[in-house]
């Protein structure tokens, strides 16, 4: 029962902080920790510490003046509504906003992080790990929940499609970050039942490389596309964050050349010209050649000595050896896009920006053209420079013969056909099903077997190191020596938590959009794409919800108003896609067969033709397609615009009274008599009155004006009217 309590029990702890001092003089360490202990108890946080693994101790961070936190969560919420994310404003008494609008636990999450991490003169503790003062500071994530995470992985594994219950779930728990995530995921995944069908169906019918099928499957694009822009406002609306992008935080990284004053608020603000920022923008231009060249060498070398091995090679060992490139490929693509990962990640931090939002923002889209060259530049070789000009490209293949030299039994079979060579027409669809199938099942393997054999091996190599370390007479036990009996269990599962990896959702995001790519630019190829898709995403759904509950650290939850730059992503893939569907159709559109590689038998105009209609028709559907979906109304606009209805009628009410918009009441009113006009004449002549106040005290109410009317409109009346009447 204690092991029970304590595997679903976290003790009441908000966040965990790793300190680690292996590689730190006693001094410096011992120094630090009391910098971090003074820091968080400034914030208002209580802490408790205990020991981790391997020169690490673990803090225990809470909430320690529930006040503190109370106003803290009213300074957010106002916040928001200064900066219009929420419609009305927060009630002014702190317990009174707490009490109307509860905190869910991603709320709190974000708020505490937020304490602990921002600078003192906001408030926080001002702790960033690995930065500065704060560089023996490894993590701070918090617990996870093993009593939501189990039911929740129980529930999804019986469900189909995701309901907007289960989206609110994710992101009071996880954040609307990863909530958005999930939704585009979802979303995407029910999308693909319409092309999935109709590829099945133009696979049976139509076969590859159908014009039908390249015009329903750009118009599909174009539609997911446009409805997604709509639905990422709607979730907005939903869970209260449309806007949210708005509030962003400081770079505390961020270099400022000059401060000027705010002609609007008067106080000095920190700038950087954003004419030098373009100018160093404009380095992202030799750094996109230098990846297409770097990148683009190669995979095109690559993919000559695997046409080489496999085509014009026939000596011993050619099944062997036409795994070659791929192992060149799977070692040499890795490294090389580490290197130029950081020369993007360098290139991000000179050009300096402000906030953490548009730094992640340019980071994402140069990295986005390392993966459009690693992802689809295979193909494009193939579909554009294999297949029609083949009979141009072989003869130079020579140049690769070293490869297969060593073991080749004459020169005879290295040597390319200098004529008759035949290209192999189904290379093209062999690779687009390589992608779309066997790339998505080894990288279903990589994500979500290997972290769990590591894991399982880690475990097993403290187990043999704790052993080891028993039988020498030291402390076997290591980190749990001095762990309470009521603490040993909940402290075990801690420090194995602190060893997981920290979940990336742009990872996912990032997968998903390269997957969306293959669609849009290359599933003319193979209509079964879709298919092989929509079962590889039902099961990314349940594999990444495990993922953050098993295999990594509880996501900090942060807020977003969409998926950011990826939504640009996609809509360069949808545009890319209109000219590479109609080249594609264009060029295989003898019986799918394509070019027999000699380029003579390919009309440059006609292709150029296709490609130049085709981006029209693109640019003339996708404007009638947002046409089409913003005079469409969804829940969200209709949430929104109640919201407003509501802060206006509520401002009107406090400011005018409850029944302002009722009709005035009559019944202190008095009637019209010779008494009372008698009156009024007499109170007139007792004070002096001008002939302004004459006209307008002759009504004294609007049922007099009624009366009044009523009877010039009996007298002035034709006679006819009378007659009738």
């Amino acid at each position: 029962m204690a092991h029970h309590s304590a595997l679903h029990s976290n003790f009441g702890v908000d966040y965990v902080i790793t300190y680690r001092f292996a590689d730190t003089s006693n001094v410096e360490a011992r120094d630090g920790f009391s910098s971090l202990m003074q820091a968080l108890a400034r914030a208002g946080l209580a802490t408790e510490v205990r020991n981790g693994d391997n020169c690490c101790l673990l803090v225990f961070v809470k909430v320690g003046s529930e006040k503190r936190f109370a106003q803290q969560v009213y300074r957010s919420r106002v916040k928001d509504w200064l900066h219009g994310v929420r419609a009305a404003e927060p009630a002014r008494e702190t317990q009174s906003t707490l009490s109307g609008e509860s905190l869910n636990e991603a709320e709190r999450f974000r708020i505490i992080h937020h304490l602990i991490t921002s600078p003192r003169e906001e408030g926080g503790a001002g702790i960033i790990p690995k930065d500065g003062p704060w560089k023996n500071v490894e993590s701070i994530f918090p617990l996870h929940d093993h009593t939501f995470n189990k039911q929740w992985i129980k529930k999804w594994s019986t469900m189909t499609f995701l309901k907007a219950n289960d989206l609110d779930e994710i992101r009071d728990r996880f954040g609307e970050k990863i909530a958005y995530y999930f939704a585009f995921t979802q979303s995407y995944f029910q999308f693909l039942i319409f092309p999935a069908a109709f590829g099945f169906a133009a696979w049976v019918i139509l076969g590859s490389f159908s014009p039908l099928y390249a015009m329903v499957n750009g118009l599909w694009c174009v539609t997911f596309v446009e409805y997604w822009k709509r639905q990422e406002i709607d979730l907005g609306v939903r869970w209260g964050v449309k806007g949210v992008a708005g509030i962003q935080q400081k770079r505390r990284n961020f270099q400022h050349e000059k401060e000027v004053r705010d002609p609007v608020t008067g106080e000095l603000v920190r700038i950087f010209p954003a004419t030098k920022r373009l100018g160093r923008q404009l380095l992202q231009i030799p750094f996109a050649i230098l990846a297409a060249l770097a990148l683009g060498t190669l995979i095109a070398t690559c993919f000559g000595i695997e046409i080489f091995l496999s085509e014009v090679y026939n000596g011993p060992g050619q099944n062997l050896l036409v795994f070659l490139p791929t192992g060149l490929l799977t070692a040499l693509v890795p490294t090389l896009t580490t290197m130029l990962t950081s020369i993007a990640t360098r290139l991000n931090d000179y050009e300096n920006w402000e906030t953490s939002e548009s730094y992640d923002s340019a980071l994402t889209q140069k990295i986005f053209v390392l993966n459009f060259i690693t992802s689809y530049l295979p193909i494009f070789l193939t579909a554009f420079v294999y297949v029609p000009f083949g009979s141009l490209v072989v003869p130079y293949l020579d140049i690769f013969s070293l490869t297969a030299r060593p073991f080749a039994a004459d020169e005879k079979q290295l040597r390319a056909p200098q004529a008759g060579f035949m290209i192999n027409p189904s290379r093209l669809k062999k690779q687009v099903i390589y992608f779309t199938v066997t790339a998505q099942i080894v990288n279903f393997a990589l994500e979500t077997i290997m972290p769990y054999v590591k894991r399982r091996g880690f475990s097993k190599y403290q187990e043999m190191k704790s052993e080891r370390a028993a039988k020498k007479g030291g402390a076997g036990a290591g980190a749990t020596i001095d762990d309470l009996p009521e603490e040993a269990e909940f402290l075990k599962r801690v420090r194995q938590e602190a060893e997981l990896d920290v979940y990336e959702v742009a990872t996912d995001l990032r997968e998903m959009v390269v997957q969306y790519g293959y669609l849009s630019l290359f599933s003319v190829v193979w209509p079964l794409t879709p298919v092989s898709f929509i079962i590889n995403n039902w099961i990314e759904l349940r594999s990444d919800a495990i993922k953050i509950c098993v295999e990594m650290q509880r996501p900090i939850p942060l807020r977003a108003d969409s998926i950011g730059p990826w939504l640009d992503s996609l809509g360069f893939l949808t545009w890319m896609g209109s000219l590479t569907s109609a080249a594609l159709a264009y060029l295989f559109s003898n019986d799918g067969l394509g070019p027999d590689g000699t380029p003579a038998s390919i009309q440059g105009w006609a292709l150029l033709l296709a490609i130049f209609l085709s981006e029209h028709a693109y640019l003339l559907v996708r404007w009638g397609v947002r046409l089409a979906i913003s005079k469409m109304d969804s829940p969200g606009m209709e949430k929104e615009r109640a919201e407003r209805f509501m802060v206006r009628k509520r401002y009107l009410e406090d400011a005018m009274g409850q029944n302002v918009m009722d009709a005035p009441s009559n019944q202190m009113e008095e009637n019209i008599t010779r008494a009372s006009l008698e009156e009024d004449a007499r109170q007139s002549s007792l004070r002096t009155t001008s002939p302004q106040d004459h006209f307008w005290s002759r009504q004294r109410n609007w049922e007099e004006s009624a009366k009044v009317g009523a009877s010039l409109i009996e007298k002035m009346a034709p006679k006819e009217t009378k007659k009738e009447q």
